[in-house]
């Protein structure tokens, strides 16, 4: 019975520094992120990232919604479902790739890192923000394959956000980087060729 007290009391002495290790862990992963313990003042973004992080769950959880008597034929159906799978996964390898031209500069919020540095090539040379790109075509696409309204009036709220959210982001990149303005002027901002 002892030997099982003093385990118990060795588990439960050490949880707090397990616990604490973890915090810390964390902690520097979201800090090296730009969270900070006081960042919840907006001053970085951080509330663009919750109102966006709601609203992909939010996408996600819509109801579809098709016309009554909105039906479309097999062979007609596979091919829609055909151009779905194509514009998801061109969305989800430009999420991908801009993830990786990022590198150390990543950061979940829209304000740039301290020691960052502005990334204008690979996927960055297609649009300036090609994550946001990526979120827009996998958004849409779903649409397509649901062939939902509901789903559509989203991925115009998602869209509408996302530009808005990309605007605030590029007036704190045009403070930083003085060459983001020319970098503006000839990448498109969110969909490659057109905006």
């Amino acid at each position: 019975m002892g030997v099982e007290f003093e385990t118990s009391v060795v588990f439960s002495s050490s949880f707090p520094t397990i616990a604490t290790e973890f915090r810390a862990k964390h902690m520097k992963i979201l800090s090296s992120w730009g969270f900070t313990s006081d960042g919840w003042r907006g001053q970085k973004g951080e509330y663009w990232v919750l109102i966006q992080v709601l609203l992909i769950i939010g996408f996600f959880g819509l109801p579809s919604y098709r016309p009554a008597g909105f039906n479309i034929a097999a062979p007609t159906l596979y091919g829609v479902w055909g151009i779905a799978g194509i514009g998801g996964l061109s969305g989800i390898a430009l999420l991908l790739r801009g993830l990786q031209d990022l590198g150390h500069n990543l950061t979940t919020l829209p304000y740039p890192k301290e020691d960052g540095q502005l990334v204008s090539s690979g996927s960055y040379r297609i649009v300036r923000h090609p994550l946001y790109s990526g979120l827009i075509f996998v958004t849409l696409s779903w649409a397509i394959y649901q062939l939902s309204l509901s789903h559509l009036l989203g991925v115009g709220i998602i869209f509408v956000f996302l530009n808005a959210k990309s605007t605030r982001e590029e007036s704190w990149l045009t403070q930083k980087y003085a060459e983001y303005t020319e970098y503006q002027q000839n990448t498109k901002k969110l969909i490659p060729g057109l905006y």
